[in-house]
């Protein structure tokens, strides 16, 4: 009887999910923060955070083991990668992707069977939500602005790689549809001296872009305008950029959005994409594969292999379309206007 395949791959991925749920309770706890500024015990830092001691010393010794704390003596403190990521003071912080992680999506990675059994999101049966979860989740300031410094943490992983995937310097004006906090229109300013951008989003998000272009010194080369990209004129710009934003929309709504694009370029001008592509087998890597279902779940879209976005890009007219793998959470790709 041929001997048993080593078990170690299903007992890692059983208990995959209680690291990650760790990680949310470390950070919605403010156990990262609360230790910044030097080690404290169980008991002393139970008493600031208003928690249980023994129960807080078997979540510190957890951190301990997924290496995000580290133990001296009877005290804790944050290892480097806890500091720079896990904290909402940090300027890479990943914290606000951390909580809607765990105050929204965890809860429809829950249905994820049925979303299956439907090929549908399951922003209705979850939360009882008619609208997209962009518009029902984000009707709280807050809510809004955690998630856009969610996606700031990882816009500073990808964007300065993305922006120099390709050659840029011909390039005089840079729009970013749905940038957020604006990171990857400072990130093509600082490699391209002779480029000007905007950041293009819904009213509400500006505040924000503001403060991070304002930080940046870029703030006389990056404008921020308020707009919904479906909806409103587009501002002029030979390059247009697409950041995480085709993969959350059917491929009618993508369509769309790259007719109207392409309407606006100036023969020659271009669009800069960039999301994570999937394998051309659909095989890999983990990250698109494990977000392709997350799209399943709470979007309208899917991750896409290059070949699905160059179909994609060529029926709205786009020709010469490239792609870069990136050593980063996104791959870039970029596409031109005959």
């Amino acid at each position: 009887m041929p001997a048993a395949p080593d078990p170690d791959l299903v007992m890692d991925l059983i208990e995959a999910f209680r690291r990650s749920k760790t990680m949310f309770a470390a950070v919605s706890l403010g156990i990262f923060e609360t230790l910044e500024p030097g080690a404290l015990s169980a008991p002393a830092l139970a008493t600031r955070l208003s928690l249980e001691p023994s129960a807080l010393s078997r979540l510190l010794e957890a951190c301990v083991a997924i290496r995000l704390l580290e133990r001296v003596g009877e005290t804790y403190r944050n290892t480097p990668t806890a500091s720079a990521y896990l904290r909402p003071q940090s300027d890479s912080q990943l914290t606000g992707y951390i909580k809607y992680s765990n105050d929204v999506l965890w809860k429809l990675w829950a249905v994820l069977e049925d979303a299956v059994r439907e090929g549908t999101h399951r922003w209705q049966q979850v939360y009882g939500w008619d609208e997209p979860i962009f518009s029902s989740f984000f009707r709280s300031e807050e809510a809004l602005r955690e998630f856009l410094l969610g996606m700031h943490g990882q816009g500073l992983l990808s964007s300065p790689r993305v922006v120099e995937a390709f050659d840029l310097a011909p390039f005089r004006r840079l729009v970013d549809l749905g940038g957020a906090t604006g990171h990857l229109a400072v990130a093509a300013c600082k490699r391209y001296p002779q480029l000007k951008a905007a950041v293009f989003d819904l009213p509400r998000a500006l505040p924000l872009a503001r403060e991070y272009v304002d930080a940046s010194g870029m703030n006389d080369r990056v404008e921020v305008i308020g707009g919904d990209f479906f909806a409103d004129p587009l501002p002029d710009a030979d390059l247009y950029s697409l950041g995480r934003i085709l993969h959350d929309w059917s491929e009618d709504k993508a369509v769309l959005l790259l007719d109207k694009i392409l309407d606006k370029l100036p023969s020659g001008g271009a669009l800069l994409v960039a999301e994570k592509l999937l394998t051309a087998d659909r095989s890999g890597p983990t990250w698109a594969s494990m977000q392709d279902l997350g799209m399943l779940l709470y979007t309208e879209g899917r991750e896409r292999t290059f070949e699905e976005y160059r179909k994609l890009l060529e029926q709205a007219g786009f020709r010469n379309i490239e792609q870069r793998t990136v050593a980063a959470p996104l791959d870039a790709l970029l596409a031109r206007k005959p």
